[in-house]
């Protein structure tokens, strides 16, 4: 039993729906390593799971994570930090092997690892009141997971203003950098990320999982295309979807995941 996450599945397996994965341990639902390994094992309870369609990465109402737990990383060596870094490393790019869509719904403060965790979702949906950052250099340390991927999403150049200051940022400057997609009242998070994810319970998922695929292999993406795309036309959903769009236009097809 996980202790500080909690995962809310499609109440039915032969039914597709949304997930939520909740982040726990109050009060500022801090990222220790037994933490991340929970966010993990649920993420890939989910990436297993033939009835969810999408996945919400959520804290509650008043925050997503204020960050790494520093008392924890303060006790150790190099050897120690060695020894754990893969793990810690993997476990927040954990949504990134998630095939089906994901996005994360923030509020309040999402900092540190909470963002790098953030990072790895396909969508960021945050009230207009969050502070973002990755202050870690304010501890003499640098991000574990996040400096690439926020590389990519936001440019070299504004990644490093970011980590090498530690500075937060505010909703407005956040959806300036692409840091986020999308900015909504406080209360509304959650309501607008389930909207957010519904759109995905009546989509093709083999298709979904192949082109998320295609996004994260990165310079090998050309090749990863062709492998992915080659693969559908062996699916019941590619097979009936083609037949469908040419006959009736989109939106016709009600797709099995086959």
């Amino acid at each position: 039993m996980a202790e500080f996450v909690t995962l809310e599945l499609p109440a039915e397996p032969t039914t597709r729906g949304v997930a939520l994965l909740r982040i726990d341990r109050p009060p500022l639902n801090l990222v220790d390593a037994q933490l991340a390994r929970e966010v993990a094992a649920a993420a890939a309870t989910v990436a297993d799971h033939p009835g969810v369609s999408a996945l919400i990465v959520y804290g509650d109402e008043r925050v997503f994570s204020a960050g790494d737990e520093m008392s924890e990383l303060a006790v150790l060596d190099a050897g120690q930090a060695a020894a754990m870094a893969a793990d810690l490393q993997a476990a927040l790019g954990c949504l990134t092997r998630v095939p089906q869509p994901t996005v994360a719904a923030i509020t309040g403060y999402c900092l540190g690892a909470g963002l790098e965790l953030a990072l790895g979702a396909d969508h960021r949906i945050v009230g207009d009141n969050v502070k973002l950052g990755l202050p870690q250099i304010k501890a003499g340390l640098i991000p574990l997971s996040g400096i690439r991927r926020l590389s990519l999403l936001i440019g070299a150049s504004r990644a490093k203003d970011l980590v090498y200051t530690g500075r937060f940022v505010d909703a407005e400057e956040a959806a300036k950098l692409g840091l986020v997609d999308e900015v909504v009242a406080p209360d509304d998070v959650l309501t607008a990320a389930r909207a957010w994810a519904a759109q995905f319970v009546t989509a093709a998922p083999r298709a979904l999982a192949a082109a998320k695929a295609v996004f994260e292999s990165g310079p090998h993406g050309h090749s990863t295309a062709v492998t992915e795309w080659s693969a559908l036309f062996d699916t019941d959903d590619a097979r009936l979807g083609t037949r469908t769009f040419a006959a009736d236009g989109p939106n016709s097809a009600t797709f099995t995941g086959k």
